[in-house]
């Protein structure tokens, strides 16, 4: 099925995002427009205006899309669209669109796990056979996944509180940064002295790879709030500092929880999707934890670290080459563990699990 072509549709969080790829890997098309300027005054995604935004840009996007790959809807083999899990305004957004354009052309239409997007990305960029190793690390989730196929993932453990991009973009607001707080904090970073401040390393006192980063925001508070009490304000140097310990006791915990997910599934690859993918301190450590490990390192290009439309597409392509297809009764889905027959990490409800 190399000659597939499918439009993959992305609108799970604050980026509405379209794209075109084939069966033997081309990206023909990528576009994604960005919500950063509607949400900059109120620290962080506003469920409500993103859904609008959704709504105003999809057709936008995917017209955009299909122009730039030379395309129209009668040359694609199908449409794939992120049905969850996300905010849930913003995927049904996604999948009502989706759905018009498959009903309306007569298209196959595979709803696709948005993790699945994420975790998928090394077999779009790299062409990596099963099984590999992924740790998918991002602002609303951190969890390290055996990747056996297209749809079989075992998580070997995640967060049990914040997710590290969430964790950024919380630094960030506490320490007066714009946001996405991830590349401010980032570029704070890089002039900073991470072994000033003592800050903590959660459970890397506890075995497995379950990791928690709830802690290491509020030690951030408390020290920041100790440098107002005693000195009237916040320095430029402080904030560099804390910014640069901050991201070494992230990059720290990940790359030991990196190592003991290798030990415990000795696979070749080890592969990290998601925005905080982009942090080249973080990258930096894990390429070292694979290195001694002897295991090949993998990261998708910074433009496909953050969410696109291309990932969606060639996780479509996958399912619908082993089957896989949707109906019009495709549901938008708030939460989609991608292993179901594990424990919820963060709680469940009546929507089911979160992750």
């Amino acid at each position: 099925m190399d000659d597939l072509i499918f439009l993959g549709i992305e609108s799970s969080c604050d980026d509405t995002a379209a794209a075109v790829v084939t069966g033997d890997r081309r990206i023909l098309s990528s576009v994604v427009s960005s919500q950063a300027d509607l949400h900059a005054d109120f620290g962080g995604v506003v469920p409500e205006i993103a859904a609008r935004a959704h709504a105003e840009r999809l057709d936008l996007a995917v017209e955009q899309a299909l122009a730039r790959a030379g395309l129209g809807l009668r040359d694609l083999s199908g449409i794939a669209v992120t049905a969850g899990p996300g905010l849930i305004g913003g995927v049904m957004a996604g999948v009502m669109c989706a759905k018009g354009l498959a009903a309306g052309a007569g298209l196959p239409l595979v709803g696709v796990n948005h993790l699945a997007g994420h975790a998928l990305t090394p077999r779009l960029t790299d062409g990596v056979g099963f099984p590999y190793l992924m740790l998918l690390v991002s602002g609303g989730h951190c969890q390290f996944l055996r990747v056996d196929g297209p749809d079989d993932f075992t998580r070997m453990g995640g967060t049990i509180d914040d997710a590290p991009g969430e964790a950024f973009d919380k630094i960030a607001r506490l320490l007066g940064l714009p946001q996405p707080g991830g590349p401010h904090v980032e570029a704070e970073a890089r002039a900073g002295d991470a072994l000033r401040f003592a800050l903590p390393r959660p459970l890397l006192d506890r075995p497995g790879c379950d990791m928690s980063f709830s802690g290491l925001k509020t030690a951030v508070l408390r020290q920041r709030d100790a440098l107002v009490a005693a000195q009237g304000g916040l320095h430029g140097a402080d904030r560099r500092d804390l910014c640069a310990g901050f991201q070494a006791a992230v990059a720290d915990v990940l790359a030991e929880k990196t190592r003991r997910a290798l030990v415990a599934a000795p696979v070749p690859v080890i592969a990290v999707a998601g925005g905080v993918a982009a942090n080249g301190a973080i990258r930096a450590a894990l390429e070292q934890v694979a290195a001694r490990a002897g295991a090949r390192f993998l990261a998708p290009p910074l433009v496909l670290c953050t969410d696109n439309g291309a990932m969606i597409a060639w996780a479509g392509i996958e399912r619908f080459r082993a089957g896989h297809r949707d109906g019009m009764d495709l549901a938008a889905r708030p939460r989609w563990p991608l292993d179901r027959a594990a424990a919820p990490m963060l709680g469940s409800g009546k929507k089911g699990a979160k992750a």
